[in-house]
């Protein structure tokens, strides 16, 4: 790692742009200059989507932590419904706000293997077929309850047998084991062994995986980046820098379950301070694997997705630097 981090030095993030995300001279100059720049970046194949985000922020990296860290001040951000922490340890009732979209709750009532809207395990289709009676009028009362009972026994599966136990998605004719999936995605994020090789060997390999600078939560959202309202179950990881060449803060927020489109999902967001000025880079890169997006019809349906959420970061980074610009004051 030392010529890695020999070469990296005040050179940083430029060469990450440049080397990595393709950046031109002049997307690199509008994001030096305060602007928010979002950008699709080429995937392998088309149900991959990268989407690169990044601004220059006045303040310090611990504004953002701070605010990054706040679930009421994540709410009022575009794009997000409701959002929830999990206790530590988790509880069912930390799941009481939830509730299926009544649109979800009727395409339920219809699922079978290779045909449903709803992202779920074969042996949850067969558990709600066999236990709801959809002529009652309490059937979504109890479909919810049921949703939520699942939703935290991922959780728990998740917690004590890391990606392994993140199971099989089978709405579609194509079975999405996560964990292979999400190990593939990993593949496309080639900077991150380079840059934060601890964190990297974290999201892999969590429960096993341990490192003093890395603290890990969890929670649950609904959010509306794609096409409709979507809840995930995310792991919530925060790397802290220890020393000058290392990024300040690293977030990743890892999918462990989604109801609709994303088969699996990271948000990596970093800090890096600028060498000659007081402030600091948020640089994000959104990584996902969805159903839907190939052939013609996926082709566009996927276009819609991209750039709706390019539009979407591009927003939420404009909103977060107004946000944290407008609270700080400078160190003479």
């Amino acid at each position: 790692m030392t010529s890695v981090t020999a070469a990296q030095g005040s050179d940083e993030p430029y060469r990450f742009f440049r080397e990595f995300v393709g950046l031109s001279e002049d997307q690199i100059g509008a994001i030096r200059s305060g602007k928010a720049v979002a950008k699709v970046i080429e995937s392998r194949t088309p149900d991959e989507v990268f989407v690169f985000g990044s601004v220059y922020v006045e303040a310090s990296p611990e504004s953002y932590l701070k605010l990054a860290s706040d679930i009421n001040a994540l709410r009022k951000l575009p794009g997000y419904l409701a959002i929830q922490s999990f206790s530590d340890p988790p509880q069912l009732s930390d799941l009481d706000g939830f509730t299926l979209e009544k649109q979800d709750i009727d395409e339920l009532r219809n699922c079978r293997v290779g045909h449903c809207q709803v992202q779920l395990p074969t042996e949850a289709m067969e558990d709600i077929k066999q236990s709801i009676d959809w002529s009652a009028p309490d059937a979504a009362s109890r479909v919810n309850h049921m949703a939520r009972q699942m939703a935290f026994q991922a959780l728990l599966n998740y917690m004590s047998g890391g990606n392994t136990a993140l199971g099989v998605y089978r709405d579609k004719n194509h079975p999405a084991a996560v964990a292979e999936t999400f190990a593939t995605l990993m593949t496309r994020l080639s900077a991150l062994p380079e840059y934060l090789p601890e964190l990297n060997e974290y999201l892999l390999e969590y429960p096993k995986a341990k490192s003093d600078k890395v603290q890990a939560g969890f929670y649950w959202e609904e959010v509306n980046f794609g096409l409709k309202p979507t809840f995930r179950i995310v792991q919530r990881v925060v790397y802290r820098g220890t020393i000058p060449r290392d990024p300040v803060y690293a977030l990743a927020e890892k999918q462990l379950y989604a109801s609709h489109y994303f088969e699996t999902a990271l948000d990596l967001t970093v800090c890096v301070r600028d060498a000659q000025r007081p402030g600091f880079y948020i640089i994000t890169v959104k990584g996902s694997k969805q159903a839907g997006l190939t052939g013609l019809k996926g082709s566009i349906v996927r276009k819609v997705a991209v750039d709706k959420a390019r539009s979407s970061l591009g927003r939420v980074l404009a909103t977060i630097k107004q946000s944290l610009e407008s609270h700080y004051t400078p160190v003479d």
